[in-house]
C-alpha cells in the first residue's frame, strides 16, 4: 500500500504535476482534462489502496465517479459534488476511488495564517478533523456557490501580488468556510434517518456494555472508544448526535448511566457507593453530583422518594 507523506505544498504539486506553487504557504489549483485526454484518467485515480499525510490544511472539491466511498455507514451519491478538509498531519485512505476530471484543490501552512483572527476560527470547523468518509456532499446550487469562491480565489492568487492580496484571499478563503458550515449543518439535518441508525448503534453498545458488566470493570467508556466501535470520527458522531437530540455525547452516556442507576438503586442490597463503582464511577460522590443534575434529587432522596411508592 503507497504511503504518501507531503511535507510542504511543494511536494504535493510536484507529486500530482501541478503546477509549482506561487507561494510556498499557499496555493490553489483548478485542473480540468481535456475531452480527448478524459478517457485516461490515472492521476484522478486511485486503484490501489493509498495512504496520504499532508502537513498543511487542504480543501478540495471532487466528483466521485466510480469507486466506493462511505458517509459512515452510507455510501456516496457520485453525482454530487464532493468536499474534503484535511487538517496537518492527518492520514486519509484511498481506495478503488476515481474523481472526475475537474478537481479544485487549496492548500495552505499553518504559518501562512498564524498572525491572523483565522488562524483561532479555523480550529472551531469540526470538519477539518472528520475522517474522509465524512465528506460534505453539496447540491447543484451550492457546488456552483463553492466553485465561484474558488475562483475568485484563484484570480487573486495569480493577479499581481500587492498589500491587498493576502487580506483579500482570506477574506474569501473565510467566506467559503462559512458557506461550508452552513452546508454540513444542513447536511446533518437532513440525514435524519442516518443519524437515527448512528444513535440506535451508540445505545446498543452501551447496552452491551452494560450486560457485559465493562462499566465496573473497565469503567465509563470514552467518545473516542464509542466512535471507534461505530467507525466514524469522534467529531463526526458528536456533531451527528448533538444535530439530532440536543445533546453531547457525554450527556447521552451519563443519561444511560442514570436510567440505569435509577433501578440499582432501589435494590436494597446495594449501596449507593456500590452503585456507583457497577456503573464505572471512581468516586461515589461524581456519580452523586452526575445524578442530581440529570434527575433533579441525589440519590438518598431519589430512593426515599421511590422506594416509598
Amino acid at each position: 500500500m503507497p504511503n504518501l507523506n507531503f511535507k510542504n505544498i511543494a511536494d504535493f504539486h510536484n507529486h500530482f504535476k501541478i503546477k509549482e506553487p506561487l507561494n510556498p504557504l499557499f496555493s490553489v489549483s483548478h485542473a480540468q482534462l481535456a475531452e480527448n485526454e478524459q478517457a485516461n484518467c490515472e492521476s484522478y485515480a486511485f486503484e490501489e489502496p493509498i495512504v496520504m499525510t499532508c502537513g498543511f490544511y487542504s480543501i478540495s472539491l471532487k466528483n466521485i465517479i466510480s469507486g466506493e466511498m462511505s458517509y459512515g455507514r452510507t455510501k456516496y451519491d457520485c453525482t454530487k459534488g464532493t468536499m474534503l478538509f484535511t487538517a496537518p498531519n492527518q492520514t486519509l485512505t484511498f481506495k478503488d476511488v476515481v474523481f472526475s476530471s475537474e478537481s479544485y484543490h487549496i492548500s495552505f501552512h499553518k504559518d501562512y495564517i498564524r498572525s491572523l483572527d483565522i488562524y483561532e476560527k479555523i480550529k472551531t470547523y469540526n470538519f477539518f478533523n472528520y475522517n474522509v468518509n465524512e465528506a460534505l456532499h453539496l447540491s447543484p446550487k451550492e457546488e456552483q456557490i463553492i466553485k465561484d469562491i474558488f475562483k475568485n480565489i484563484k484570480t487573486e492568487y495569480h493577479n499581481n501580488q500587492d498589500e491587498f492580496s493576502k487580506e483579500i484571499i482570506i477574506s474569501q478563503l473565510e467566506t467559503l468556510l462559512k458557506y461550508a458550515d452552513r452546508f454540513y449543518k444542513r447536511q446533518f439535518l437532513n440525514r435524519t434517518d442516518d443519524n437515527k441508525i448512528l444513535i440506535t448503534k451508540f445505545k446498543d453498545i452501551l447496552n452491551t456494555y452494560f450486560e457485559q458488566n465493562l462499566f465496573a470493570e473497565e469503567g465509563i467508556p470514552a467518545v473516542d472508544w464509542m466512535a471507534a466501535q461505530l467507525k466514524v470520527s469522534h467529531r463526526y458522531m458528536s456533531d451527528t448526535i448533538k444535530a439530532e437530540t440536543g445533546k453531547t455525547a457525554v450527556d447521552q452516556i451519563n443519561l444511560f448511566l442514570v436510567e440505569e442507576a435509577k433501578g440499582m438503586l432501589l435494590n436494597p442490597n446495594l449501596s449507593i457507593s456500590e452503585t456507583a463503582y457497577k456503573l464505572g464511577f471512581e468516586y461515589p460522590q461524581y456519580f452523586t453530583r452526575v445524578f442530581k443534575k440529570k434527575v433533579g434529587m441525589s440519590p438518598k432522596q431519589y430512593i426515599k422518594t421511590y422506594s416509598l411508592n
